[in-house]
């Protein structure tokens, strides 16, 4: 199933060449826009100039509002991912149905009611398969979010050249940013005063996702917390994934862990979490020109042309905002 969730009959296209991604967090809405990338995910010097970083402060109840005062402060244009934030969406695990595709996302709303807060009638979801315990029934990680707040977003959104054409999470933003691998990688992944977001990503899938709760505040950690305490604890969490993945999913050891923490100490993060590592612990670089703006990382990825997503599978069929 597809990383991103394309809702293709419901926006129509755009032939601008700039990309925008627009992450919603707990504390404001953070805006990347790019231009069309080459084959290698880098731009023209001449084109640079194009990209676009803003954020505005706002609580949900005002990330329409926010939407617009990006709108005003810069003249946008192109297509549209919006990144929502945990509170906006939620995921639940369930055994696959055995239905054909084009039931699949209508009868889903009614097999999850119990297991969400958010009512089928007000509910858009979308997909993807679960990695297969051994011996285990094939499952899915249904991913849901309410219609009526997608309606405002999206209405606040498209104005003027500007058409949204995708929706996804954080942790397919992020997976986003990872270059194909082969090998088994473990990503820790934070955006300013969000929680710590761990995902094992795969030739492109993400077979395991988990949000690490406490930890928003770390950019305030002194050295000396980071060294003693939280690095200890986070490493235990990573430990306890990566253990689920090679010994519940069967999988080959992780090969590496990847890092991207807005954080001044995210260098020596990543060296006292090397020091309690049996793997590779290094910086998950992102592309020129906008490497330096590891605080708008999810808007980024969002915003990234060579989004690895199964072309073949279009979701969302028959819903109508």
């Amino acid at each position: 199933m597809s990383f991103l969730t394309k809702i293709s009959q419901l926006f129509s296209k755009n032939n601008s060449n700039q990309r925008l991604g627009i992450a919603f967090q707990h504390q404001g809405v953070s805006l990347c826009s790019i231009p069309q990338q080459k084959p290698d995910n880098t731009i023209d010097e001449s084109t640079a100039a194009k990209v676009i970083f803003e954020h505005e402060k706002a609580n949900s109840a005002n990330f329409p509002r926010a939407i617009q005062a990006l709108h005003n402060k810069s003249d946008l244009e192109g297509n549209a991912c919006l990144v929502l934030n945990e509170a906006q969406s939620q995921i639940v695990q369930i055994d696959k149905p055995s239905l054909p595709d084009t039931e699949m996302n209508s009868a889903l709303k009614w097999q999850i009611k119990d297991l969400v807060s958010i009512s089928p009638t007000n509910m858009v979801l979308d997909y993807y398969d679960a990695p297969i315990l051994a011996g285990g029934k094939e499952k899915i990680n249904v991913v849901c979010a309410s219609l009526d707040e997608l309606k405002k977003l999206v209405e606040a959104t498209e104005q003027g050249a500007v058409k949204v054409n995708a929706i996804t999470t954080q942790e397919f933003a992020f997976a986003n940013l990872l270059a194909p691998k082969s090998d088994a990688n473990l990503l820790v992944c934070q955006q300013p005063n969000e929680e710590i977001v761990l995902l094992i990503v795969k030739q492109n899938k993400i077979f395991f996702q988990r949000r690490l709760r406490g930890f928003s505040q770390i950019a305030n950690k002194s050295a000396e917390e980071l060294s003693f305490s939280v690095i200890d604890d986070i490493g235990l969490e990573i430990q306890r994934s990566t253990d689920y993945f090679e010994r519940q999913l069967k999988q080959a050891p992780i090969k590496e862990i990847k890092v991207l923490l807005p954080i001044k100490l995210e260098n020596l993060f990543i060296e006292k979490l090397a020091a309690n590592s049996i793997v590779p612990v290094s910086l998950l670089e992102l592309p020129p020109p906008y490497h330096q703006h590891r605080e708008y990382a999810a808007a980024i990825g969002a915003s990234l042309d060579s989004v690895p997503y199964d072309k073949e599978a279009e979701v969302l069929a028959g819903v109508n905002l």
